[in-house]
């Protein structure tokens, strides 16, 4: 009985401790499919949830109706790994600042980049990093806007397909993401940056 309990004790500790060393952050760039790619693969996120936010209807569909809402990707992360800096530098570097019409392929209000801020610090840290942006970039205007953070819907039941659609249909992904043009229009942009 010692040894349940001690294993027990040892277990909810590990598991409080990454619970308590995680933080979220809500990003929008086009195709959720994609910025969840983007972030799953950087170094100190744990997961990225594609989902909607930003509009007043409660429960988005991707099917039904979203009127309003963003795609968007909710990022858990370690910020003893990974920033939010470091989460706003890598946000910036796979979008397209400058499309006031979508992103890439993708056109429409749902498709439109966005930064959704928690709290003051968060907005600080933002627009700090927007104006970067503007100035490497002093010819072109930075439309994706910073807004304050409202409830994220993550899709869920029938449509819960779009979660890691890029793993469970590689090719398919793959294709949508080269024929969208977002690499390439990245690559344009920034470069190897």
């Amino acid at each position: 009985m010692k040894y349940i309990t001690f294993y027990a004790l040892i277990s909810f500790l590990l598991i409080s401790n990454t619970i308590a060393f995680a933080d979220k952050a809500i990003f929008a760039g086009g195709c959720f499919w994609c910025v969840e790619s983007d972030f799953e693969k950087l170094e100190g996120v744990s997961e990225a949830v594609s989902g909607f936010t930003g509009g007043t209807l409660e429960n988005p569909t991707y099917s039904g109706n979203h009127q309003g809402h963003y795609e968007a990707v909710e990022v858990t992360y370690d910020p003893s790994i990974v920033s939010y800096e470091q989460l706003l530098d890598y946000f910036w570097r796979h979008i397209d600042p400058f499309d006031a019409r979508g992103q890439f392929c993708d056109k429409g209000f749902s498709y439109l980049s966005a930064i959704f801020v928690a709290d003051q610090n968060e907005r600080e840290l933002a627009e700090k990093s927007k104006q970067k942006v503007a100035n490497q970039f002093p010819d072109q205007t930075v439309v994706t806007p910073i807004l304050d953070a409202s409830t994220f819907y993550p899709i869920a039941g029938d449509e819960s397909f779009h979660q890691d659609y890029y793993k469970k249909n590689p090719v398919r992904y793959k294709y949508y993401r080269w024929n969208c043009g977002r690499d390439q229009r990245v690559q344009e942009i920034w470069g190897e940056q």
